[in-house]
């Protein structure tokens, strides 16, 4: 059964298929990332325009990519929530005239439970033996620029929150973190690379353990303040603002003495959020009697934090006296929103021969499993 899952919730336009929910036959994506730097982050009305140039382009390159044509269609699915709703009723109408055209379904699939199953996918047409889907009960670490929450997942569409972000999602500090470094747009990736030359022992940045009923709750809002007091400092007066050249003003990055400590600051700052990331998802994992552990969503590209999940699973193991756990995360390309995640939410999640949502609209505050 081939899917063709299409991606508008942010500033990614996406479309992809995938047959039997698991092999990615095509992966297209148009990054909107240039036109949003120069803002320091995502504009949603520039979003929005510039899903509507792009949408028919990408999904056409998503069909001819996979090899099958229109005729080869078997489902139409699309991201209905949560996201920004001008972003996610392009998709969903796109959608709707896609499935319309193609006389298919229309499947509407909760972004958070998409980044969930990319850890399902395999590329190409062939799985290995090593690519066996994850096994249940899994828990699972969905961390994106939006969101930070640990999941328990019994079966397929069966969810239960075991703890969520109290402020701050660790994305979005990680933007935060990037901002007041002077590091740039996207956060994520430059506090990644300027960490590597840095001492993350530097500088004892506050964790935010919690406890009592938020024993798998987070907050980064301490930390970033923290961050923000050990830059204040550094920082050189503002110069006077430019003229402006549009409706949307440019944002324009806070200037620092030369002598900030950029590369260890990054390191520390890093180090904080990836380490109660680490610990409590392991911890969580053995006190539900996990299986599998997953990371999700946009920040499981990190690679620092892939590493901490790995040794910490392996410290916690020998502490314990237990076998680890094994851990599972996506490729890359396939943490960031992405559509063929969604293809493969809605094959898992759907009926494929359900009668077509016309009448589905956009959920921008859209919680997992509210379906």
């Amino acid at each position: 059964m081939n899917v063709l899952g299409i991606e508008t919730s942010c500033d990614e336009t996406a479309a992809a298929v995938v047959a039997d929910g698991r092999h990615v036959r095509s992966n297209a994506i148009a990054s909107q990332i240039a036109l949003h730097r120069s803002h320091g982050g995502v504009v949603p009305e520039l979003a929005a325009r510039g899903h509507l140039t792009a949408i028919v382009p990408v999904v056409e390159a998503a069909l001819t990519g996979a090899g099958i044509g229109r005729d080869g269609v078997d489902a139409v699915a699309v991201t209905d929530g949560p996201g920004l709703a001008g972003s996610l009723l392009v998709g969903v109408n796109a959608a709707k005239g896609f499935a319309y055209a193609l006389g298919k379904p229309l499947l509407p699939v909760n972004h958070l439970e998409a980044h969930l199953y990319a850890n399902w996918l395999v590329d190409g047409n062939r799985a290995r033996e090593s690519d066996d889907p994850p096994a249940f009960p899994a828990v699972c670490l969905l961390v994106s620029g939006g969101h930070t929450e640990l999941i328990l997942m019994t079966g397929h569409g069966a969810y239960r929150h075991l703890g969520g972000t109290l402020d701050d999602a660790a994305g979005e500090a990680f933007d935060k973190g990037a901002r007041w470094l002077g590091l740039g747009y996207p956060g994520g990736p430059a506090i990644e690379r300027a960490a590597r030359d840095g001492d993350p022992a530097r500088f004892p940045l506050p964790r935010a353990w919690l406890g009592g009923d938020e024993e798998f709750g987070f907050s980064f809002s301490g930390l970033k303040t923290a961050l923000r007091r050990l830059t204040d400092p550094y920082r050189l007066p503002d110069p006077p603002p430019a003229p402006s050249t549009g409706p949307f003003p440019e944002h324009r990055p806070p200037l620092f003495r030369p002598d900030l400590p950029v590369a260890d600051l990054a390191a520390s700052y890093q180090d904080a959020v990836i380490d109660v990331l680490a610990t409590k998802t392991v911890r969580a994992a053995f006190a539900q009697g996990a299986r599998t552990v997953l990371l999700a969503g946009g920040v499981a590209a990190n690679a620092a934090l892939r590493a901490r999940l790995g040794a910490e699973m392996d410290r916690h193991s020998e502490t314990g006296r237990v076998p680890p756990i094994p851990v599972r995360w996506p490729p890359p390309a396939l943490c960031t929103d992405n559509a063929a995640m969604v293809a493969a939410a809605a094959f898992f999640g759907r009926d494929p021969v359900g009668p077509p949502a016309w009448d589905l609209d956009v959920h921008p505050r859209h919680p997992l499993g509210s379906r």
